[in-house]
């Protein structure tokens, strides 16, 4: 057979469908475009579910696109439509087809769904893990108000529980069916996702169970720094639309050990008035995210210091060679068999890492820095870069290279001073400040010298009591939009 005829057995991409005479449907390189001749039509209700609107000459996003499908007489696309700044509501454009234009449309609507959804899995199978108590405690109505509608345009098969205890969460990931979802979906603040994570490291097989359900969180609680650094927002609707469209994406877990515990850390740990802040205002949980701001204040006229002997193995030190590394690792090529090799190699050895420095109650590894705290003001170690909405802490954080990023700020820096650096978190500017100490950290450990007082871990209280940090290179797994990085502006 000749080239030509291969060629004539290939299927013809179709990028432009005409229905209904006067409607045409072009999938564009970003955007579905409509041009529609026909006379306007009423809104109508498709199901009691899903906005049905006839509009004309438009274009939607092909990120937004949740479905489409051939009905007995019509083409049905479902869409995630702008409904105010920071929110998207499901609607549909429908258009009739005869019997004879069925097979056609099909073929497009595949097409269609290639193109929109990408990478992306299509109809997640989501366990969705509702925290009634959290943040102001209206995580159910939020979830059934803008995430469902969303989660059933997609197709995406959904098991909603309430999650009814503290702790509850961790049971639920201990004895997940790993094989029956794709993701677990958290509606709450970062607590939930907490719990998650380590409730599948205390599974025997943790490393597989860690790379193959990915994690997401929709904002329901007060910090949802989970949320800001995988899908950049803070809006419940715009949420669910990236997780129906995420892509799976690897993440560095840490061990915090004390004693005898071992638990896992996704997100950060602090200890000084950043932990102050966010657990000793657990009183005032009705102002929402404000509460932080309003116990950094209070804190700062007081110029506490928390005193602590601090070591950590620091791998970068230098913030211009931490902007090169950042630089670097967002240029390398990407690694389209990563993913599969991760859940192989995750199969093959079950059970959380060993600890490769120990706990805290072993003596000081070799090669570790000793660092002065007997005027520490603020001990912050970030996994991620955003740890609320307006705090872009750490530019310079990736999801999966496998290095922390530590910050140290002396207690005794004036007021003034402590309040500019405050501001320029959200101006982009903090990371340049010269009163702030960063390093890039595998490893590290704490002793406060105090006997009373917060630590935070992932916002979640733990013992005041010396403790020690370990990271592990992409151990557990969450959604994102683009695969590889955190929605925030690198390091300048």
């Amino acid at each position: 057979m000749s080239s030509q005829d291969d060629a004539s057995q290939e299927p013809v991409r179709q990028d432009t469908l005409t229905v209904d005479q006067s409607v045409s449907l072009t999938i564009g390189t970003d955007s579905l475009l409509i041009l529609d001749d026909r006379p306007a039509k009423t809104d109508r209700r498709c199901c009691g579910l899903l906005q049905s609107k006839q509009e004309t000459n438009h274009s939607i996003s092909l990120y937004n696109i949740l479905g489409a499908e051939v009905t007995a007489s019509n083409l049905v696309i479902a869409y995630a439509q702008t409904a105010a700044k920071d929110d998207v509501s499901v609607t549909t454009v429908q258009y009739p087809i005869s019997e004879k234009e069925k097979r056609v449309v099909e073929t497009w609507v595949c097409q269609l769904l290639d193109v929109a959804y990408g990478k992306a899995l299509r109809g997640k199978r989501l366990k969705v893990l509702v925290n009634p108590f959290g943040g102001k405690g209206t995580a159910a109505s939020l979830y059934q108000r803008h995430a469902a509608p969303v989660f059933a345009a997609a197709k995406c098969q959904v098991d909603v529980q309430n999650t009814e205890y503290r702790g509850h969460a961790i049971e639920i990931a201990e004895n997940l069916d790993l094989d029956a979802y794709d993701a677990v979906v958290c509606c709450s603040g970062d607590g939930l996702p907490y719990e998650v994570f380590n409730g599948l490291g205390k599974r025997p097989d943790a490393r597989k169970a860690l790379a193959q359900t990915a994690v997401a969180l929709l904002p329901c609680g007060s910090g949802n720094g989970l949320t800001w650094n995988a899908f950049g927002t803070g809006s419940v609707s715009i949420a669910a639309l990236a997780i129906v469209k995420g892509l799976r994406t690897p993440l560095d877990l840490v061990s915090i050990s004390q004693k005898d515990s071992r638990t896992l850390s996704f997100l950060s740990q602090s200890f000084g008035i950043v932990a102050e802040c966010d657990l000793g205002t657990e009183n005032i949980r009705w102002m929402g995210a404000q509460r932080f701001t309003y116990g950094f204040l209070v804190r700062l006229m007081r110029q506490t210091i928390w005193p602590c002997d601090i070591a950590i193995k620091v791998e970068i030190g230098d913030k211009e060679r931490i902007k090169e590394h950042y630089a670097a690792w967002c240029a390398r090529p990407q690694d389209l068999e990563a993913d599969s090799k991760r859940l192989e190699i995750a199969a093959e050895s079950p059970g959380l890492p060993e600890l490769k420095y120990g706990t805290v109650t072993d003596e000081l590894p070799e090669g570790w820095e000793v660092i002065s705290g007997e005027t520490m003001g603020n001990f912050y170690a970030g996994n991620m870069a955003i740890m609320s909405k307006d705090t872009n802490m750490f530019p310079a954080t990736l999801p999966d290279d496998g290095l922390m990023d530590v910050v140290t700020i002396d207690g005794t820096v004036s007021r003034g001073t402590a309040l500019n650096m405050m501001t320029e978190i959200s101006s982009g500017r903090f990371f340049d400040m010269p009163d702030l100490n960063l390093r890039k950290a595998s490893a590290f450990r704490l002793v406060p010298h105090q006997n009373e007082g917060y630590i935070s871990i992932d916002g979640e209280r733990v013992p005041f009591e010396a403790f020690q940090a370990e990271i592990h290179q992409g151990l557990g797994t969450i959604l994102t939009k683009s695969g590889r990085f955190y929605e925030a502006e690198g390091p300048r």
